[in-house]
């Protein structure tokens, strides 16, 4: 193994939480787990709450809310992406389509019907996808970083910040990125460009040390690359299209005022017409990494929120 490889174990850290792997969708997923045990269909209890990690991390940037969403009740499962931590990492499938039916697979596995949705960043977009892709499982939506991605009254052009235009830029161009994630520092200054303060050092160290998993850095890539690609394709024309119906579950959105990554303006427009139950909240300290630059504000949003996704 060489200075630049990491061992998927780098992707499961201790803590009040339990690993384990489930099948989905002809994959095998990571997920830690916490709170209550499925109580099966007569007594259901507290909806699963599923979340969604965006990019550069993995599962861990939701290690602050487990724990208290457990503690609250909730059967909680934070879960590697398709080709990031400790999930497989497969040679394709890394379009917003599959990577639905990957969380609605994971969802069913863990033995629920149906799930509340909850991510950030890229995995927010996803949270809003499986909303309108996978309505079945989906109980409830809430996107941190996020707005919905119909692109119906904002451009990502026009959502984006000059930062993470010369990033996703960037990020087409062969091999070169993947180089920069193992061996350099893009790591670091995607999360410094996002975040209104520095990260830790220890904090940085561990996702740089999880995106050296072999094959993290190619398949991290490939997603950021078919949201791009994609875009003028008859495959990602089916995609907006399909986005552009109604929300029917209650969706909180929240935005940081300080977001290196996302404007605010216009950030909400989208999700307030499509979704019939919707919240929108902005902290105004705050930058693109809400789960971890202020992870009490954001546990309480959603303690506030998630009783009204169980009575809906």
């Amino acid at each position: 193994m060489t200075a630049d490889t990491s061992d998927f174990t780098a992707a499961l850290p201790d803590g009040p939480w339990r690993h384990e792997f489930v099948p989905a969708n002809g994959a095998r997923f990571h997920v830690a787990l916490a709170g209550p045990e499925d109580r099966g269909v007569r007594d259901p209890g507290p909806p699963l709450v599923v979340l969604l990690h965006s990019f550069p991390q993995f599962w861990w940037a939701w290690r602050h809310q487990v724990e208290p969403l457990a503690a609250a009740g909730y059967r909680v499962a934070a879960m590697d992406l398709r080709g990031v931590g400790a999930s497989d990492k497969p040679p394709i499938g890394y379009d917003a389509p599959t990577r639905t039916r990957d969380i609605a697979g994971v969802i069913r596995s863990l033995g629920a019907g149906r799930a509340v949705v909850v991510g950030h960043g890229t995995g927010g977009s996803l949270a809003w996808a499986m909303a309108s892709l996978q309505p079945a499982v989906t109980a409830g939506v809430a996107a941190f970083s996020a707005p919905h991605p119909a692109r119906m009254h904002a451009s990502s052009r026009r959502l984006l910040t000059p930062a993470a235009r010369r990033h996703l830029a960037f990020f087409q161009v062969p091999t070169l990125p993947e180089r920069a994630l193992t061996s350099g520092d893009l790591v670091d200054r995607v999360l410094a460009d996002g975040a209104a303060r520095a990260f830790d050092d220890d904090v940085v160290a561990t996702y740089r040390t999880v995106m050296r998993i072999p094959f993290a850095a190619h398949t991290a890539m490939e997603s950021l690359r078919w949201a791009v690609r994609s875009t003028p394709r008859p495959d990602g024309r089916r995609f907006l299209n399909a986005l552009r119906r109604p929300v029917g579950v209650p969706a909180l959105q929240v935005h940081g005022g300080r977001d290196g990554l996302l404007r605010r303006e216009l950030a909400d427009a989208d999700g307030a017409a499509l979704a019939r139950d919707f919240r929108f909240e902005v902290l105004p300290d705050v930058g693109h990494y809400l789960p971890e630059e202020a992870p009490d504000d954001v546990t309480s949003l959603l303690l506030d929120w998630l009783p009204r996704v169980a009575r809906d």
